[in-house]
């Protein structure tokens, strides 16, 4: 009996260790080095705000105008980033673990609206009053969304507010965008011309995305793209936008990808918006 146990059990972890892991050290190991290579590539640019870098950069001001740049200050003195979309003048919507994860506390987000680059330009506003879903599980990330307030915003055509999804639709199949100010390729080297960038990602079912990181991580409040064709979110936009394909309406909230690098063509997961789109509207 003691023998069929341990099988079992050996079993069951071997299942477990099948399955990708997730990243559950965010700032530790993405937003705080990614913080200073930003902010050192932004401080040596010669940058217009108008151009296209790497083919995928945002080219336009008022492009993405619900974007929410995050630069996060943590509690030991350290900077981390992360991203954020605008619901109305005086509220955000980001993932929960960039305001706190095992290790790592944030104690203000200083927002960051209308701008391309993450430490200079734009609308910078100050604030510690984050509300992180009271069921947010830092093991598995799921409920993996935060409410961020502010104090009111002018909206313009560089700044301005995106729709919430609602209903039953499930988007799998279907095409939509998400941006952010993180990397655009696995180790690439931040450039000096670093700025906001999007891509185009095709959302998949849930069933396709638990054969990847299993019905722990992957229930039926997440949404998963397909990464196909090394394609995806990558390290950085944590919190940032997935959108429809017209940029018209958030359907997730930018919430994990693979431990071991954004471009092996698996799959990028995200709160799915109109999970949480009751909790998101008693809050606004």
């Amino acid at each position: 009996m003691k023998l069929s146990l341990v099988a079992l059990s050996c079993l069951l972890l071997a299942a477990a260790n099948a399955y990708e892991q997730i990243d559950l050290n965010y700032h530790e190991n993405v937003g705080i080095p990614k913080a200073e290579a930003i902010r050192q590539a932004e401080l040596a640019a010669d940058f217009d705000g108008s151009r296209i870098v790497g083919g995928s950069t945002v080219s336009r001001l008022g492009e993405w105008p619900f974007i929410g740049g995050l630069v996060i200050s943590l509690t030991d003195g350290r900077q981390s980033v992360c991203g954020s979309s605008l619901l109305s003048t005086t509220k955000l919507v980001t993932a929960a673990h960039c305001w706190r994860t095992h290790n790592v506390q944030a104690r203000q987000f200083t927002v960051v609206l209308g701008s391309l680059r993450l430490f200079s330009g734009g609308t910078r506003i100050n604030t510690n009053r984050v509300e992180m879903h009271s069921s947010y599980n830092m093991n598995t990330l799921n409920n993996d969304i935060a409410m961020i307030t502010i104090n009111s915003v002018n909206l313009n055509n560089n700044v301005n507010t995106i729709a919430l999804a609602s209903g039953s639709n499930n988007y799998a199949g279907s095409w939509a965008r998400a941006a952010g100010f993180g990397l655009t390729r696995d180790g690439g080297a931040i450039s000096n011309s670093q700025a906001l960038s999007h891509a185009r990602l095709q959302v998949i079912t849930n069933a396709a995305c638990r054969n990847t990181y299993g019905s722990a991580v992957v229930v039926s409040s997440t949404l998963c793209v397909s990464g196909a064709n090394r394609i995806s979110t990558c390290s950085g936009d944590s919190g940032g936008p997935l959108t429809t394909d017209d940029r018209r309406t958030l359907i997730g909230i930018t919430s994990f990808g693979s431990d071991s690098g954004c471009q092996r063509n698996l799959p990028a997961g995200f709160a799915r918006v109109t999970s949480f789109n009751s909790w998101i509207r008693a809050r606004m």
